[in-house]
């Protein structure tokens, strides 16, 4: 029988945790995993483990978090005794997904098999940080999995092997997340299988995009923009960040919506009609009607119960630009 692999593991959101588990289930030898520092969470923002260092933890695997890999960088002395580790752990290949710190060359050298990178898109489609929204956003009607092998440019490696998902049209991130997660896991245990002999194909050079990094405040809605636009936002910024409307000078964060069909007669933001299927606003293009919400403090309701608690009448108007002091809302308390 051949000699077992030997796996480094480098991930740590939920997406990364799936994987390792698969990896763990079907018997691969994972002998160090490496993780980001624990972060600050939660409303008393005490410092949190990643997904995959819990795993990791309750696994019994080697743990390393250095806070860089570049050894002529801002924390040499974390990157020299990251260095020192991997070398020990003599890995035939490293296996990376979600992790969060790029890769040097060094570390790309390393293993004899090189880096295998789990990326939620169909390269080179969405390259970059955030595959999963930025595919929901743009109103795409499938996704997948692409098993890369890494170079030292941002998810420009040669492709291993590729698996297609369809994107329902009510998938939110989370949902959409969870079932590429999941494929993410079996593509990867089926790359080290063959390990050594797949065909790497390079990325085609037409039809590149990148996947930006979601910040806070894109979560503001722009009513001017068309309503199928602003329902895929809702879905691809849930759970994270919403979607952010203000009505006199109070944010409320809208969860859920479906585009109502026909001409709008109303201005951008306006509140057409208010009863419990949901609130109907006016956007540039048709209205939407708003089906789940949550006010600040609050958790996330349904129209109906989120009216009984705050009314909003017909003919309010959200602000199609935020206020001076919310420009940046990042500090919202919702």
């Amino acid at each position: 029988m051949p000699t077992p692999l030997r796996v480094v593991f480098a991930g740590t959101p939920e997406f990364s945790a799936t994987a390792l588990a698969a990896l763990q289930r079907a018997g691969y030898q994972v002998v160090l995993v490496l993780t980001q520092p624990d972060r600050p969470a939660g409303r008393g923002m005490k410092l949190q483990a990643s997904a995959v260092k819990q795993l990791a933890l309750a696994e019994g695997i080697a743990l390393a978090q250095p806070r860089s890999l570049r050894l002529d960088g801002k924390y040499p002395d974390d990157a020299a005794a990251a260095r020192q580790t991997l070398l020990e752990a003599q890995a035939d290949v490293m296996v990376v997904a979600a992790y969060g710190l790029i890769l040097p060359q060094w570390v790309l050298d390393l293993p004899r098999l090189g880096c295998l990178n789990i990326h939620a898109s169909l390269l080179p489609r969405w390259r970059g940080a955030a595959p999963i929204h930025r595919a929901i956003e743009a109103g795409d009607l499938q996704t997948g999995i692409t098993i890369m092998q890494m170079d030292a440019g941002l998810d420009t490696g040669a492709m291993l092997l590729t698996g297609e998902v369809v994107i329902a049209p009510t998938d939110t991130t989370a949902t959409l997340h969870d079932r590429l997660a999941l494929l993410g896991g079996t593509m990867i245990v089926e790359a080290l299988a063959a390990a050594g002999q797949l065909t790497a194909t390079p990325q085609p050079s037409a039809g590149v995009t990148y996947a930006h990094k979601i910040e806070k405040a894109e979560a503001l809605i722009d009513w001017t923009q068309d309503a199928a636009q602003i329902e895929r936002r809702l879905r691809a910024f849930d759970p994270f960040p919403g979607g952010l409307a203000m009505l006199d000078g109070e944010a409320i964060k809208c969860w859920r919506a479906e585009v109502v069909e026909g001409e709008c007669l109303g201005t951008p933001g306006e509140v057409l009609s208010s009863d419990s299927a949901g609130l109907v606003v006016a956007c540039g293009t048709q209205a939407l009607r708003l089906t789940e919400l949550q006010r600040a403090g609050a958790k996330r309701v349904s129209a109906a119960a989120f009216l009984q608690a705050r009314a909003i009448s017909v003919g309010s108007r959200f602000a199609t630009r935020p206020p001076v002091a919310l420009e940046n809302p990042a500090g919202s308390t919702i």
